[in-house]
C-alpha cells in the first residue's frame, strides 16, 4: 500500500471499544471500522489494511474466543504490539424508549453487566458489537455501550457505570502481515526493552504428561509463562493447541533454547506475536478476587477436607 495514507481495521462501528483502542493509536494509521473481526484479519492478510486491532482479552471475561482462535488460525498475520483500554459501560434508551423489556449488547458486554440486567429482569439480546447495539437499538430495548455511543446515537443515557466490576480493561493486539512485522520487528530489535511473545504449541503426541512436559520446559529454562489457555484443533476431538504467552522475546538467550527444545520434543511451534511488554498488571493481589468458596492451607482441617473433597 506504498504512497497511500496507512490504515488500521477494527471492528466496527463506530464507538467500540476497539474503536476507542485504534483512537489510542495515532501511528498506525486512519482507523477503519469493518463489520466483522474475521474481516480485520483477511483485510490485513490481503493488503487490503497496513494493520488491524483486535480484543483478546478481557480482566474480567478472559480470551476473546473468536479473536483468538482467529490469529491462530491465520497463516501470515501476527501481533507487533497491545494497548489496554478501561472498559466502563453505560446504559442508554432510544430517544422514544418504551418500558424495556430487552438489553443488547456484545455477549462480554452483557456479561460483565450481568448484575444490573438481572436485577432489572431484562431479557439479553446478544449484537455483533456494542457499538451496534447502541446504533440499532429499538425503543423497547436497553443498548450497553462506551459513553462516546450516546452522543454518536443521538441516545438518552439511562445509567452510567453499569458494569459489574470496577476498573475492567480489555487488552487489544496490533495485526500486521508476517512481512511487515519482520521488518518491524527487526528494526525494534535491540531497543532494550522487555518484550511479551505469544506462542501457539502444538503437541503432535498426545496422552498422560504432555502439558506437565511443556511447562516443565519453561520453568527448565527460566522462562516465565504468563498465560496458557488450551484451543481444540479443528474437528480434531481430544487434541490441542496450546496458545502461551511468555516474557521475552524468541530471539533472547533463554527463549532460544526453549524454543528449541519444543521443536526437540516434536512439537509444531506457530509465533502468534512479539510486542513490548506494557505495564498493566494489576499491583498486590485482591484476596476479594478469588473465586467464592475456596479453602487455602491454615483453614480449619476439617472444613478444609470437606470442601475439597465434597
Amino acid at each position: 500500500m506504498s504512497g497511500a495514507v496507512a490504515s488500521l481495521a477494527y471492528l466496527g462501528p463506530e464507538g467500540t471499544f476497539t474503536h476507542a483502542a485504534a483512537l489510542a493509536l495515532p501511528g498506525r494509521g486512519t482507523p477503519v471500522p469493518r463489520p466483522l473481526v474475521t474481516d480485520v484479519y483477511d483485510d490485513v492478510a490481503a493488503g487490503r489494511a497496513d494493520a488491524g486491532v483486535v480484543a483478546i482479552e478481557s480482566s474480567v471475561e478472559g480470551y476473546v474466543v473468536p479473536s483468538l482462535d482467529a490469529i491462530v488460525a491465520a497463516r501470515d498475520v501476527v501481533a507487533v504490539d497491545e494497548v489496554t483500554v478501561d472498559v466502563a459501560f453505560d446504559a442508554f434508551t432510544h430517544p422514544d424508549a418504551v418500558t424495556p423489556t430487552e438489553v443488547t449488547a456484545h455477549p462480554h458486554g452483557l456479561a460483565q453487566c450481568a448484575a444490573w440486567i438481572a436485577a432489572r429482569g431484562l431479557t439479553a439480546v446478544p449484537a455483533s458489537s456494542n457499538s451496534a447495539a447502541c446504533r440499532d437499538v429499538q425503543p423497547h430495548q436497553v443498548a450497553l455501550g462506551p459513553t462516546l455511543c450516546g452522543e454518536l446515537y443521538g441516545l438518552t443515557t439511562l445509567a452510567r457505570g453499569v458494569q459489574d466490576f470496577a476498573g475492567a480493561r480489555t487488552r487489544f493486539l496490533v495485526v500486521t502481515d508476517r512481512g511487515a512485522a519482520r521488518a518491524e520487528l527487526g528494526a525494534r530489535h535491540d531497543d532494550g526493552g522487555a518484550w511479551r511473545t505469544m506462542l501457539a504449541i502444538t503437541p503432535h503426541e498426545i496422552g498422560p504428561g504432555v502439558l506437565a512436559r511443556i511447562t516443565a520446559a519453561f520453568g527448565e529454562r527460566g522462562v516465565n509463562m504468563s498465560s496458557l489457555i488450551t484451543r481444540p484443533l479443528k474437528a480434531q476431538e481430544g487434541t490441542y493447541v496450546f496458545v502461551v504467552t511468555l516474557d521475552g522475546a524468541p530471539w533472547e538467550e533463554g527463549v532460544r533454547p526453549l524454543l528449541a527444545q519444543l521443536l526437540g520434543a516434536g512439537d509444531s511451534l506457530k509465533t502468534l506475536g512479539v510486542f513490548p511488554a506494557r505495564p498493566g498488571t494489576d499491583a498486590g493481589f485482591d484476596t476479594s478476587r478469588v473465586p467464592a468458596g475456596s479453602v487455602r492451607a491454615g483453614d480449619d482441617d476439617v472444613t478444609l477436607a470437606r470442601e475439597l473433597l465434597w
